[in-house]
């Protein structure tokens, strides 16, 4: 009978570990963050004051917060369909075996190995605008120079290009990997048949892609919605306010202004415009995934 009854309890025993994880760096995490959004509350001054919703009101009527929440929503929308495309495009060019193709792979997938801060160390080194690689390429060519992270209109491009630059090796990877594992069967009933590449292209490889590609677009919104490191190192936020994202919010409020109760109300928002993307992709896109 006690054999019997552990072996009942064996199980539970074993993921005891794991739920305790969960409940101590995840879920007590999340319960605090949503409780600390009603309260003003100052690291300076541990005394809690319940102001229910006024902190979601006061971030709302601020344009600082607005401001940040479109260059959260511009970097976003600009990273997930340029890593999309960029990456089923050079899965496509790499597709073939030759060592020039391996060689292609490895150095499209080397940044991504490289830590973000010290991607956004060599990046703000390489968009200087004085001593800068990319000036001196564009001035080589007689264009005039560009004030990369220096200029409103161009910063936050600049750190759109350098998430992209790092990123798109790994994404690239995951899209090669689900094109040869396409039976080759299918293209070459399609050549039988004459099928013009755009339409194999639409009609074929898009279909069989869909699964990795929803995957990547989850992954990529949810990361893009985070993006912290590149902001910190290269721009600092600025100029002004040109690359304010929301975490950068809610890290300079937290930590440079002391106000925890704004900086937990922006986080909260940031989870719910995430969950409510997730069950949209999940909605109308979840649908059209082809699973073979």
């Amino acid at each position: 009978m006690n054999t019997r009854r552990f072996s009942t309890l064996l199980p539970y025993l074993m993921i005891v570990p794991a739920f305790a994880f969960l409940m101590i760096f995840t879920f007590y995490p999340l319960v605090n963050l949503i409780t600390l959004s009603f309260f003003k509350y100052n690291i300076v001054n541990p005394k809690k004051t319940f102001v229910g919703w006024q902190n979601f009101l006061n971030l709302f009527s601020t344009d600082d917060f607005l401001v940040a929440l479109r260059n959260t929503s511009v970097y976003t929308a600009s990273v997930v369909i340029l890593l999309i495309i960029s990456s089923v495009l050079f899965a496509l060019w790499f597709q073939k075996d030759t060592w020039v193709n391996h060689f292609g792979q490895k150095a499209f997938f080397t940044p991504h190995l490289i830590a973000m801060i010290s991607c956004g160390m060599i990046w703000a080194w390489i968009m200087d605008t004085d001593s800068g690689v990319l000036n001196a390429v564009l001035n080589l060519f007689h264009l005039p120079s560009l004030r990369w992270l220096n200029s409103s209109k161009t910063a936050l491009l600049s750190i759109i290009i350098v998430s992209i630059w790092k990123s798109t090796g790994y994404y690239l990877l995951i899209v090669l990997a689900s094109l040869k594992s396409i039976p080759q069967e299918i293209f070459e009933a399609a050549e039988l048949d004459n099928t013009p590449r755009l339409r194999k292209f639409f009609r074929i490889t898009l279909p069989l892609l869909s699964p990795q590609l929803f995957f990547m677009l989850i992954t990529i919104t949810i990361n893009s919605f985070k993006v912290f490191d590149t902001v910190r190192v290269m721009t600092d936020g600025g100029p002004g306010n040109s690359t304010d994202v929301v975490i950068y919010y809610l890290y300079r409020y937290a930590f440079r202004f002391f106000r925890v109760g704004i900086a937990s109300a922006a986080g909260v928002i940031l989870m719910a415009i995430l969950v409510i993307l997730t069950i949209i992709y999940f909605r109308f896109l979840g649908k059209r995934v082809h699973y073979q």
